[in-house]
């Protein structure tokens, strides 16, 4: 594989000794690159330009694909990829851990920003042993897949020098099992990017809509099903009703679940009710805006990140959420700002989809303490503070 461009801006100064003056901090991660649809390495991207923001002595370091414009100057890219969408495949992997396996000794911290696995765990602690021993690691758990996981497995895949987590409850888990260099940060997001804005001229012909915003998975997390029949229901009711889906197709089994809920929908003679957003070309707080309320309504979180972002970029842009009451959702999810219902109830969330659409002046206020609650939690510049102080500490 040829080498990145960008690769000789990290090469240290003889004797391998790297500069004191300017610490290098490697985000490792999946493709930095468009389309931004996806949660992990839009964090990874906007932690990147905040920290580089006023923190000179820090480099930050990106593996892309392609060049991205106008980015800090001390934020360095290295177009390693050369695929961004749908899965992580197998040979984009592989050129990671080809990048890291000749530069990661180059970096004074390397912050990985993926959920572990025991396969990329154990490729990982040996690249670290071998090539960099001096280089301190940050693992930033989003979830800890306890569905896959024992917990002596869970142990296994946690080697860390600091290890972040989504999660009081992923933090609390973690410390149940002897981990003491554990501290829990919430993902921020841009709350320029994400808040209220009018947007009735792009959808001047949609002004009496009701349009109702599914942001989630088409065969995990179970909801699909539930969001769909709840959606014949209410368009009875709700004439002008109308379906968001802002779901990406990432493999065969999301295609075929896709090609069913075409089919169901144009049976019940609503296709034209409905858009689906997947190919990319879109702005996520676009569609969020768009839209006059926004579902959650997840069966389970297998594989989700435990503070998902669609839920918190929703919130940020004042909409009203329904929710389901799995319990790692109500670590961010109250009375003030969401409303919830019994996971895999269609009957609850119909009832609350009605609601809020009979009461514009709850369905308000909902959204305006949901964006309060994000300002206080969840901003990126809240969490840039966060991480700095480890980077420092390290």
């Amino acid at each position: 594989m040829k080498k990145s461009k960008k690769q000789s801006d990290i090469t240290p100064p003889a004797g391998g000794l790297i500069n004191k003056v300017t610490r290098r901090i490697l985000f490792v991660s999946r493709p930095i690159a468009p389309p931004w649809d996806e949660a992990s390495k839009n964090f990874a991207y906007n932690l990147a330009k905040e920290i580089a923001k006023n923190n000179s002595n820090l480099e930050i370091h990106l593996m892309t694909k392609g060049i991205l414009p106008d980015l800090p100057k001390n934020i360095i890219q290295h177009p390693i990829y050369t695929s961004s969408q749908n899965d992580f495949s197998l040979s984009q992997k592989l050129r990671m851990l080809w990048f890291l396996i000749w530069n990661t000794r180059k970096f004074n911290v390397t912050h990985l920003l993926f959920t572990p696995t025991k396969f990329n765990s154990l490729i990982l602690k040996s690249i670290f042993r071998t090539f960099a021993r001096q280089t301190k690691i940050i693992q930033t758990i989003a979830t800890l897949r306890e569905d896959l996981f024992s917990d002596n497995e869970i142990r296994k895949i946690m080697f860390g020098d600091k290890i972040v987590t989504y999660s009081e409850y992923a933090k609390n888990k973690l410390q149940s099992l002897g981990f003491d260099n554990i501290e829990k940060i919430y993902p921020g997001i841009d709350l320029d990017e994400y808040s209220p804005k009018n947007l009735s001229s792009v959808i001047s012909e949609d002004k009496t809509s009701f349009i109702i915003n599914f942001t989630g998975e088409y065969v995990r997390l179970g909801a699909m099903d539930d969001v769909i029949n709840a959606f014949i229901t209410v368009s009875k009711k709700i004439p002008k009703a109308k379906l968001s889906l802002a779901v990406r197709v990432k493999n065969e089994k999301d295609a075929k679940k896709k090609k069913e809920v075409v089919a169901k929908l144009h049976k019940n003679n609503l296709l034209k009710k409905v858009s689906f957003h997947d190919d990319g070309n879109y702005k996520m707080s676009d569609i969020y805006n768009l839209c006059d309320i926004s579902l959650f309504p997840v069966r389970d979180m297998k594989g989700k990140f435990d503070v998902p972002l669609a839920v918190i970029e929703a919130m940020a842009c004042e909409k009203p959420i329904i929710l389901s009451n799995i319990s790692i959702l109500k670590e961010f999810a109250n009375e003030k700002n969401s409303l919830t219902i019994e996971a895999g109830n269609v009957k609850q969330l119909i009832e609350a989809i009605l609601f809020l659409y009979d009461n514009k002046h709850k369905s308000t206020h909902l959204g305006i303490y949901a964006r309060i609650y994000v300002k206080e939690n969840f901003s990126i510049e809240k969490t840039k503070k966060e991480y700095l102080k480890i980077y420092n500490s390290l």
